[in-house]
């Protein structure tokens, strides 16, 4: 794993500034503390941070071809690089390095943009080629790896792992961008290809950019896309074929020349991995587990049994229920507001995991894939009411109950109502958006000011997932949710939780399940497969009855939380008051600062549950404080 980052004149061969490269290149040395390098031409910089994993001693980035036309910096791996090379060295062409890197070089040479239909793995990277003066951006298919990138009113082009890559480059766009804001208060990320400012992007996945110097700048073109069809319905069969595949990608991403782990939670997806990998080597998997004091929020009893099972080398580190030291450094960490209050959490395990393993598996990606959260049950029951009752009939009736039904965050789950009464009063994608955000329109309406109201001009975050329902408009009511959060909840939160969190570690975590091939198969299996009598993930949980133990597979979803609302309303109070009531957070003009004042006191009084939303205003007065350097 490592960190890329690039100038390139669009328009001129023009000098390129090394002091400026450098600093862009410096800056993400946590992704790759183990060498750098650089290439400064008229016209073209590339910068490279090393975290080596493979070939070790010729590694070296920005690496380049045998007569130096073609270089590349690249950050991932390509689990298919050996049967790549030996496709190459039979067409003709000198490899000389036992990694990876070299053939995305020859790749291109043979194949141009299509090269990227070659690879199997995680990756983001940039090809310079001198023969035409063109530069070559691409993004793996499910965005495992980041890549952002903005064009400066000179016509240069810069880009880099991460947004403090770009940051360093004193022109670097730094207007925030209020589309962005509007849809940071909605999910608690900002989805692709937007980021915080305006004109900064990010490349989403499955897209590249071909960039030809004295050409205009081109629009991203897509290469991939996941497509559900439902081809798999015979149960047995499906459960063989999904080990056999599950096995195969696990398999693959065992290969590493430094000490290689797993994280297991104890939950499904991480225990099917380690279950994987316990089959395809001779010694114990190191498997690194976190633990909290208080009962509600601990798995390690779970851990404890899949690593007893295969006998697992398996480090636990207990974590205090009280921990949010790193409250502060998550804005320096994620760059933008990000509000998923599980990166505490995870940043400790990839810190933990890191004192033992240099690349650790990770079980991501499993619920979106093979539909295991709770709320698709919830969509598909809501679904069919809509199917039943007209729209005409559900938005007066469930709209009135929505707007006067009081929000019970203490009371049993079942008479919590309010939102799905609101998302019955919608379509199918206003009501999945409607219980997917954090603050609801409604809310969003009265946190922001009536002049941040207005510069929206009408944008609402729904247009983000209406742009990609349209690709799944024919697809069932369950793939069709489920392909979103593909798009946007995956990459968004999920794959930027574990990229930024195992990079500030330098530890490279690779995700077995998010294997495209495995992506691709799984993504035709018959929904009623996928969701078995209100068993989620149904057919993945069938499949490994034999490998982990029952009250492992089926018991309730924990997830990776932390006590919010009791450190708001004990010893995270004061910072929440100070921080959310600053100057620089009701001066921004964003905010109605009577809606904070007010989100803050019925939380602390204990009449409302208002955590997440303080959470999310909590992130992005982090990330207004570290602009304004306070």
């Amino acid at each position: 794993m490592c960190g890329i980052a690039g100038i390139f004149d669009l328009q001129t061969a023009s000098t390129i500034k090394q002091d400026i490269l450098q600093k862009m290149n410096d800056i993400q040395s946590h992704r790759g503390p183990d060498d750098d390098g650089f290439y400064i031409e008229q016209g073209i910089g590339l910068g490279h941070r090393r975290l080596s994993i493979i070939d070790l001693a010729g590694g070296h980035q920005p690496m380049f071809n045998l007569d130096k036309s073609i270089g590349i910096v690249f950050n991932g791996e390509i689990y298919n690089f050996a049967d790549l090379a030996q496709e190459l060295r039979e067409l003709g062409y000198p490899l000389v390095t036992n990694g990876d890197t070299e053939t995305i070089i020859y790749a291109w040479q043979e194949w141009g943009e299509r090269c990227v239909e070659k690879l199997r793995g995680m990756f983001a990277f940039a090809i310079w080629d001198s023969r035409n003066g063109s530069l070559f951006l691409a993004r793996d298919r499910l965005g495992i790896k980041p890549l952002y990138y903005a064009l400066l009113d000179n016509q240069q082009l810069i880009f880099g792992s991460e947004l403090k890559v770009l940051k360093q480059h004193p022109d670097c766009p730094r207007i925030l961008n209020n589309q962005a804001i509007e849809d940071y208060f909605s999910f608690g990320y900002i989805p692709e290809p937007k980021s915080i400012y305006q004109g900064v992007s990010k490349l989403a996945p499955g897209h590249t950019l071909l960039f030809v110097r004295g050409q205009s700048a081109p629009e991203p073109k897509q290469y991939w896309d996941v497509e559900f069809e439902s081809l798999q319905h015979q149960a047995e069969q499906t459960k063989s074929t999904l080990v056999e595949k599950l096995k195969q990608a696990v398999d693959i991403r065992m290969v590493s020349e430094v000490p290689l782990g797993a994280f297991l939670s104890g939950g499904v997806d991480s225990s099917s991995v380690v279950a994987m990998m316990a089959g395809l080597q001779d010694d114990a998997v190191n498997a690194c587990s976190i633990g909290f004091d208080v009962e509600g929020f601990d798995e390690t009893d779970y851990a404890k049994k899949v690593a007893s099972r295969y006998q697992a080398s398996h480090r636990v580190k207990m974590v205090d229920s009280d921990d949010f030291e790193l409250i502060d450094q998550l804005a320096h960490i994620y760059d933008e507001p990000y509000a998923d209050s599980s990166a505490l959490p995870t940043y400790r395990l990839c810190q933990m995991t890191k004192e033992h393993v240099t690349v650790a598996l990770s079980g991501d990606g499993a619920d979106e894939l093979m539909a295991g959260y709770r709320r698709y049950q919830w969509h598909l029951k809501e679904q069919k009411i809509r199917e039943l009752v007209p729209l005409a009939i559900r938005k007066p009736i469930f709209g009135l109950l929505g707007r006067i039904y009081p929000k019970l965050d203490w009371a049993p789950k079942v008479l919590r109502a309010k939102t799905t009464f609101q998302s019955m009063s919608y379509d199918w994608i206003e009501g999945y958006h409607n219980s997917m955000s954090i603050l609801r329109s409604d809310e969003r309406s009265r946190l922001f000011s009536e002049a941040f109201s207005k510069e929206l001009a009408g944008y609402s975050s729904l247009e983000v997932f209406k742009q990609h329902a349209q690709q799944v408009e024919n697809s069932d009511p369950l793939s069709q949710v489920q392909y979103i959060d593909m798009k946007t909840y995956l990459v968004g939160d999920i794959l930027t939780k574990v990229d930024r969190a195992s990079m500030a570690n330098s530890l490279e975590v690779r995700v077995p399940i998010l294997d495209h091939h495995f992506v691709e198969w799984s993504a035709t299996i018959a929904p009623p497969l996928r969701i078995h009598k209100s068993q989620g993930k149904d057919i993945f949980k069938q499949s490994l009855v034999s490998y982990l133990p029952h009250d492992v597979l089926f018991r309730p979803k924990m997830g990776f939380s932390i006590p919010l609302a009791h450190w708001f309303r004990g010893p995270l109070q004061k910072k929440l008051e100070e921080g959310l009531l600053s100057s620089h957070m009701l001066n921004c003009g964003v905010f109605n600062p009577k809606t904070i004042r007010w989100l803050i006191d019925s939380h602390v009084k204990g009449v409302r549950d208002n955590s997440a939303a303080l959470w999310t205003l909590l992130m992005f007065e982090r990330f207004l404080a570290q602009e304004a350097n306070v």
